[in-house]
């Protein structure tokens, strides 16, 4: 059953189909690059890798951590919202799963303008809802259509593209998969009932159902937007 397991792998298609997009010899920044995951989908670009490394996989210890980060290979140390680079740098910029962390995403993304050529292309994904994550770096949540089509036309970019990642059911079943490991970490339930099992697995059929004739929940919640807008000549 795959209803709610796609979410990751949906955004990771459509970023490499929109990487595809970038003509060959740009110059691109990764912005909040992390691990630099993404760099395998750049091999015709200059790809530059920017991040403040300051996580170290533990955090805080506090809700969910990878348990070990490499940022040993950045091309930029340095805050997203000051990043050392003239006006108008780069071709094209990549910011993926990444305003979440910022406590203050509006500054990044001016920044970020900044830095883009007229005509450049701005990439960008976040969660619409999110467990909190990588913390104590996790400061916002909430990423819905409204706030791209809000904020990108105000710093000069033309949308051409905001989908949805997943909808309403999607999620829910997500976080229904997610269960008996919370449980276990934060109610001490490591056992779950034959009729609970049997319950969740009902459940998810169900999230399934709707999932296949769903007509628009994404409206409400989904794991995410996946957003590509041009900045202005």
């Amino acid at each position: 059953m795959s209803v709610g397991t796609l979410n990751e792998a949906t955004r990771v298609r459509w970023l490499e189909d929109a990487l595809k997009k970038i003509p060959a010899g740009s110059r691109l920044l990764d912005a909040g690059a992390g691990e630099q995951q993404f760099r395998k989908f750049c091999s015709h670009l200059d790809y530059v890798a920017q991040d403040f490394g300051q996580y170290d996989g533990t955090g805080d210890n506090a809700a969910l951590q990878m348990g070990k980060w490499d940022q040993s290979k950045l091309d930029i140390l340095s805050d997203i919202t000051a990043i050392p680079q003239p006006d108008a740098s780069f071709d094209a910029i990549m910011c993926i799963e990444v305003l979440e962390h910022l406590p203050d995403p509006l500054a990044a993304l001016r920044e970020l303008a900044r830095l883009l050529k007229s005509g450049g292309h701005l990439i960008i994904t976040a969660p619409f809802c999110s467990l909190t994550h990588f913390a104590p770096f996790h400061f916002a949540t909430g990423f819905n259509h409204y706030f791209y089509e809000t904020h990108l036309p105000n710093l000069g970019f033309d949308l051409l593209e905001v989908t949805p990642n997943g909808n309403f059911f999607e999620y829910l079943a997500q976080e229904v998969q997610r269960m008996p490991s919370i449980a276990e970490r934060y109610a001490g339930q490591t056992r779950m009932t034959r009729l609970e099992r049997y319950g969740i697995k009902k459940v998810l059929e169900f999230l399934q159902r709707c999932t296949a004739t769903d007509k628009g929940s994404a409206e409400l919640l989904s794991f995410g937007y996946h957003v590509r807008a041009r900045k202005r000549k």
